[in-house]
């Protein structure tokens, strides 16, 4: 991770002063900066560590480094493949164990990992604590699907709905009331699970309000959300996608088979919540940092949410206000400035023409592109939107970054900016212009952060 630095904006290139953003924002996230303050008092029974989430690794390394060395501690926690990150070598014994299984779709390893912790549970009393260490990516990576008399639902059946959630464009709400309903383990089960120990749960918020019944879909709270609501998502979402079975699980939630426990369960009598990190924290600290080099700095909002073009499109609009004119009541930037934004936006997948290639790319780089159609070369500004778990989708880069020539040096390129829209391919844009943000997995995860210069 680049070292913070404090030099003045003209010191440095667009593209550094905005890299430079972004890790402030993400360095405010890491789990060994925010964990310490919200550890529990070592309990009289044992003390059981679980969790899951793209963060999981370093919540784990944080908490047992903390942790008093003479102190029982024991658990499991599984994260994202290659997001696991290295201990120091004089480190002391790893006591709690972290794995590793595929996201965004779910995997083999995803499901012995979670039914590994469900059985963890077994045993528990009320002299016993559970500390639940949960981030962004743990609906996935916790993956146990419902079963009942009768039958039940396959992985097989889990990756299928969830990959017509992530190319559906449904909001993040909506994409865990269903994972919530189809669920061992999510929803508030695993909190039942722990009953009736002690259960503190430690979450890093990536989603807009910060609800942590929606963060990693809730395995340790109440779940608001009912089956009749996750039925008719489903519906919905099925009218566009072949070969999507329905009828067995529609009988299921209908039934009540498949409710979660709701607020006001005893089973959360002895339950408390942390938010350790959360995106609008990040969205602060970057634009601490852009303050101390010279910028004015402005936060839109944490919350954002919609398709990923237009909000890039909604966003070229302020640049070019800010660019144009001088700051007025009715225009409120003035440069040099930079404009920040977060949240989580969606990118609905369209159907592919015959013969065209697969587009590759996720929510940043489609918001990217929304922005570059839209900006249209406008002189004076510089953007970078990139996921602060340093990887956009399912791809290697965390996004992408657009400049005043975007446009020009991807004709030069004969690259074709409405062509990769068409096939939501940012990928495709952006890696033969240079413009792909790669960092490596972060660590940690906040979800989308925006920076717009404007000099």
């Amino acid at each position: 991770m680049p070292s913070q630095t404090t030099s003045h904006f003209s010191e440095l290139a667009p593209r550094d002063v905005l890299g430079q953003l972004y890790w402030a924002a993400v360095r405010q996230a890491l789990p060994a900066h925010t964990l310490a303050g919200f550890l529990p008092p070592v309990p009289k029974g044992r003390t059981l560590v679980l969790g899951a989430g793209k963060a999981g690794g370093a919540m784990a390394h944080a908490l047992d480094a903390l942790w008093p060395q003479d102190a029982p501690l024991s658990g499991l926690v599984v994260t994202r493949y290659d997001h696991t990150p290295p201990r120091p070598a004089d480190a002391a014994p790893q006591r709690i164990e972290v794995v590793e299984a595929a996201h965004p779709v779910p995997d083999a390893a995803g499901l012995a990992a979670a039914q590994r912790i469900l059985a963890l549970t077994d045993g528990l009393t009320a002299d016993d604590l559970v500390i639940c260490l949960i981030s962004g990516g743990g609906s996935s990576l916790l993956t146990l699907p419902a079963q009942w008399v009768g039958g039940g639902i396959s992985l097989a059946d889990k990756q299928r709905i969830n990959q017509l959630l992530l190319e559906s464009g449904a909001g993040i709400q909506e994409m865990n009331c269903v994972r919530k309903h189809l669920s061992a383990i999510k929803g508030g089960r695993l909190a039942a699970a722990c009953h009736p120990a002690q259960v503190v749960t430690l979450l890093i918020s990536d989603v807009p309000g910060d609800d942590p019944s929606v963060i990693a879909s809730g395995p340790t709270v109440p779940d608001p959300t009912t089956a009749a609501e996750a039925l008719s998502i489903l519906k919905r979402l099925a009218q566009h996608s072949s070969g999507l079975e329905l009828d067995f699980i529609e009988k299921m939630l209908e039934s009540g088979a498949l409710e979660t426990p709701k607020p006001g369960d005893a089973v959360f009598a002895r339950n408390t919540v942390h938010l350790i990190a959360t995106p609008q924290q990040s969205l602060q600290a970057a634009a601490d940092a852009a303050r101390a080099m010279g910028l004015n700095a402005y936060v839109l909002s944490d919350e954002l949410e919609g398709e990923s073009r237009e909000v890039g499109k909604v966003h070229a609009a302020l640049a070019r206000t800010a660019a144009q004119r001088p700051a007025s009541p009715q225009q409120p930037f003035a440069k040099p400035c930079v404009i920040l934004s977060g949240g989580e936006t969606t990118v609905t997948v369209r159907p592919r023409r015959e013969g065209a290639a697969k587009g590759r790319g996720g929510r940043a780089g489609e918001f990217c592109m929304g922005l570059a159609q839209a900006l249209q070369g406008q002189a004076g500004v510089w953007a970078l939107a990139a996921d602060t778990d340093g990887i956009d989708g399912v791809e290697d880069n965390a996004g992408a970054l657009v400049a005043p020539d975007t446009l020009a040096r991807a004709a030069a390129a004969g690259v074709s900016l409405a062509d990769c829209l068409d096939r939501n391919d940012a990928v495709g844009f952006f890696a033969p212009l240079g413009d792909l943000f790669t960092t490596g997995p972060t660590h940690t995860n906040v979800n989308d952060f925006r920076a717009l210069l404007v000099v």
